[in-house]
């Protein structure tokens, strides 16, 4: 199986299965002298760990991570490191598979998986779990993530839920220290009581729903990027189209551009009081031409319906049958949630990556 890496400079390439004995990345081209404690690696890992409550998987994994090469110890500081240049490998050993869980579906092709692709492509399929197509694969590219935002000075990477279902959240109320006081990353708060109710019952009828994901980063500089074929906005789009479930990118206004005229899309320029240029407003998503602005860069993504649920779907055996499948075991009600911090890293990914590129063709950085 190829293509499992992703990036130009910061280049990412994940390893392992949802219920092999370990799971990890090596990110290669990450510059010497970057320092960070394993503490900060795990701590973006902990939020997308499962089990943590009753509206995420109840799959209980450590998700403790363990560098394996490409740094050295800074004297004297427990678990704090420099990176060499050296290829970094992060590595996660899995604890709690429970492969029984899918052995009445060995040979049934779950209704909305990769089951059925993967044994069109390669003539076999790892069913426990899904194997590489499980959102479990994500774990390292949390880690590679973390890393990422030590790249570049001065740059925050944000997300947040904002859309389970029907209901959205109230941007009016939108409160960045808000998500993280309840379960769902939701910056509105009277929305995340209302998102607890919702999704209950969604749960305890065995069934899923869809999710939207904004990310916002800001301190990005301007310049990032390239005007043809490595557009900022695509790399981002490209990175967080590769996510597990994920069926639909915007960046900015997205799709909301096609309703709104040429004078009400425009972002206009003033001169700041800095002596620099100024936009009035952030439609674009501060990518202009495939380079970044200098404004926050804001992208969203839909994901859809975790796929295994406990209501029968029609589907067809590897020997042809037509049969009915239910997925027994432990299933995120919606994979949105902790598509969270999976989204900021990728983001911080694509902006390290296309800092270094910068920072190679321009000598700024």
């Amino acid at each position: 199986m190829s293509f499992n890496s992703f990036g130009h400079l910061f280049r990412v390439t994940t390893w392992g299965e949802s219920h092999g004995r370990a799971l990890g990345c090596i990110v290669d081209g990450c510059p010497p002298g970057i320092r960070f404690a394993l503490a900060e690696i795990q701590a973006d890992l902990d939020r997308r760990r499962p089990g943590q409550s009753k509206f995420t998987t109840q799959r209980q994994e450590a998700d403790r991570v363990e560098v394996l090469s490409g740094v050295m110890p800074v004297d004297g500081e427990e678990d704090v490191f420099l990176t060499t240049g050296s290829p970094v490998s992060f590595m996660i050993v899995n604890t709690d598979q429970r492969s029984k869980d899918y052995s009445e579906i060995r040979d049934r092709y779950r209704p909305g998986h990769a089951d059925i692709t993967y044994d069109m492509k390669y003539g076999i399929r790892d069913y426990r779990g899904g194997g590489r197509s499980s959102a479990r694969e994500t774990a390292a590219r949390v880690a590679a993530g973390a890393l990422a935002r030590k790249v570049v000075p001065g740059v925050e990477v944000r997300g947040a839920l904002v859309q389970i279902g029907a209901h959205k959240v109230d941007r009016s109320r939108w409160n960045w220290s808000e998500v993280r006081n309840n379960d769902f990353f939701c910056p509105d708060p009277v929305m995340a009581e209302q998102w607890a109710e919702y999704l209950s019952a969604i749960r305890k009828a065995g069934s899923s729903i869809g999710a939207v994901v904004e990310i916002v980063a800001e301190g990005v500089p301007p310049g990032l990027g390239a005007p043809i074929y490595a557009k900022l906005d695509q790399e981002i789009a490209g990175h967080l189209m590769s996510i597990n479930a994920v069926k639909g990118v915007e960046i900015g206004d997205g799709f909301g551009a096609a309703e709104l005229t040429g004078e009400e899309n425009a972002d206009e320029i003033r001169m700041g009081n800095d002596g620099r240029p100024r936009f009035l407003s952030n439609h674009a998503g501060g990518v202009l031409g495939g380079i970044s602005t200098g404004q926050d860069i804001v992208a969203r993504f839909a994901v859809k319906p975790t796929s295994s649920i406990l209501t029968p779907r029609r589907s067809v055996s590897a020997q042809g049958e037509e049969v009915d499948v239910l997925t027994k075991g432990r299933h995120d009600p919606c994979v949105g949630i902790r598509a969270v911090p999976i989204g900021e890293a990728m983001v911080a990914c694509a902006i390290a990556d296309h800092y270094l590129l910068h920072r190679g063709q321009t000598g700024k950085g």
